[in-house]
């Protein structure tokens, strides 16, 4: 005699309830974006500030404080497993590269001159990008990917996905190209942007 499982066979009810939450959790996974109340709006003037110094009045400051918080929760005490530091995750010796050229950044370890510092590094990024990528989205997804995996890694992303003319194309054509983290990064930066 075969048994009969039936919807109301506890059998059926142990397989459903083991299916159901991951279901559910997918479905429920709440996405903060920049401008939630979850995220400090402490160092809102740091990001606007630099961001105007750096990419003009007309840019949307509120990519860099997505950055942020990408890369720290905007945790100013922040501290990597490979000596990254504070707000942006700047590793201390690229902190002192960028001060050569401003010598006015005073400590890695302080909010105000670690997103200065960020973003400045953001605009260097940003500018080695603009002879390849026209579109200003797909400039900063390689930026932001430059920033996270280095311009060099990003660079042979670039290189293996070929020739990408279509604007608005390029990142995600050369995505898969660079590292899965890399990835993940950028595409948690547009999330938060609420654009992913």
């Amino acid at each position: 005699m075969k048994a009969r499982i039936t919807w109301d066979s506890p059998a059926l009810w142990l397989i459903a309830m083991m299916l159901v939450p991951p279901v559910v959790l997918a479905a429920t996974k709440q996405v903060y974006t920049v401008d939630s109340d979850r995220w400090t709006s402490e160092y809102d003037d740091y990001f606007r500030k630099y961001t105007k110094r750096y990419f003009g009045p007309n840019f949307d400051w509120r990519w860099f404080k997505a950055q942020g918080i990408a890369e720290s929760a905007l945790k100013p005490k922040a501290s990597s497993h490979v000596g990254a530091q504070g707000v942006m995750q700047i590793m201390p010796a690229t902190f002192e590269e960028i001060k050569a050229a401003n010598p006015h950044f005073t400590h890695v370890e302080e909010p105000r001159w670690n997103i200065a510092a960020g973003i400045y590094y953001d605009r260097m990024l940003y500018k080695k990008w603009s002879d390849k990528v026209a579109v200003t989205d797909d400039r900063l997804a390689f930026t932001f990917g430059s920033y996270n995996a280095g311009l060099g890694n990003i660079l042979n992303a670039w290189k293996r996905a070929g020739r990408v003319e279509e604007p608005g194309e390029q990142w995600r054509k050369t995505a898969p190209h660079a590292p899965s983290e890399t990835r993940g990064y950028v595409e948690r930066i547009r999330e938060l942007m609420g654009e992913g």
